[in-house]
C-alpha cells in the first residue's frame, strides 16, 4: 500500500476546509497574498504574467491582478474552451470581466490563442495544495496540465507560482509523470521556494 494520499480524498478535504471560510477570511487573505506576491522578484521583474481570477473561497487574486496592471505588467487571463483547454485575453480591469461557464470570471477582450501563455515571464497557477517537493494539486480538470505541457514543449521556462492558504502546504501530494513542480508557493504566512 502506498503512503501517498488519495488525490480525490485530498481534494475533498481541502475543498471542505475552504467551504468553511467566510468572505472576510478570503478578502483578508487576498490582501496579504497580494502584498507578499508583489514582493517576489518573479512578479517584480515580469513584463507579462499569466494569472486567473479567483472565485468563491479560492485564495484571492483580484488585488494582485490590479496591482500588477497598475505597475504596467501585461496580465493574461484564461478563457475556458469547450474542451477544457485555455485561450487567453488581456486583463483590462474588473469591469471588463464577465461571468462564464462553471461560475468563472473571464476577460471580455480579444482572444489571443492558446499559445499566448508562452509569452509569460511568470504563471500564477490555481491549486488546492502544494507539497515539499513543489508538487501542485489542482482541481482535476486538466486545463493547467495542458498549459504546463504546452510551456514545456515550447521550451518556455516561466516562474510557476501558486497562492494558497497556510494549511494547504501539505506533507505529500500524489505526483504523476505529467506533473510539473512549481517554483514558489505564497501563503499568508510567507513564501516557500522549490528547486527547479
Amino acid at each position: 500500500m502506498s503512503d501517498e494520499p488519495d488525490k480525490a480524498g485530498l481534494r475533498e478535504e481541502l475543498l471542505g476546509m475552504r467551504s468553511r471560510l467566510t468572505r472576510d477570511d478570503v478578502e483578508e487573505a487576498g490582501t496579504v497574498l497580494a502584498r507578499r506576491a508583489l514582493e517576489l522578484p518573479e512578479f517584480a521583474d515580469a513584463g507579462t504574467v499569466a494569472a486567473y481570477v479567483s472565485i468563491g473561497s479560492e485564495p484571492g487574486t483580484r488585488a494582485l491582478l490590479d496591482a500588477l496592471r497598475e505597475r504596467g505588467v501585461r496580465v493574461l487571463l484564461p478563457v475556458l474552451l469547450a474542451d477544457n483547454d485555455l485561450d487567453w485575453a488581456e486583463y483590462e480591469g474588473a469591469e471588463r470581466l464577465a461571468r462564464a461557464r462553471l461560475g468563472l470570471l473571464e476577460p471580455q477582450g480579444a482572444r489571443l490563442g492558446v499559445q499566448a501563455v508562452l509569452e509569460a515571464d511568470a504563471v500564477l497557477l490555481p491549486g488546492l495544495a502544494v507539497d515539499g517537493r513543489g508538487t501542485r494539486l489542482g482541481r482535476g480538470g486538466g486545463s493547467y496540465d495542458r498549459v504546463l505541457a504546452r510551456l514545456e514543449a515550447a521550451g518556455a521556462r516561466p516562474h510557476l507560482v501558486v497562492l494558497l492558504y497556510d494549511e494547504e502546504v501539505v506533507a505529500r501530494v500524489p505526483r504523476e509523470p505529467h506533473d510539473h513542480p512549481v517554483s514558489a508557493v505564497v501563503t499568508p504566512g510567507g513564501v516557500r521556494r522549490f528547486m527547479a
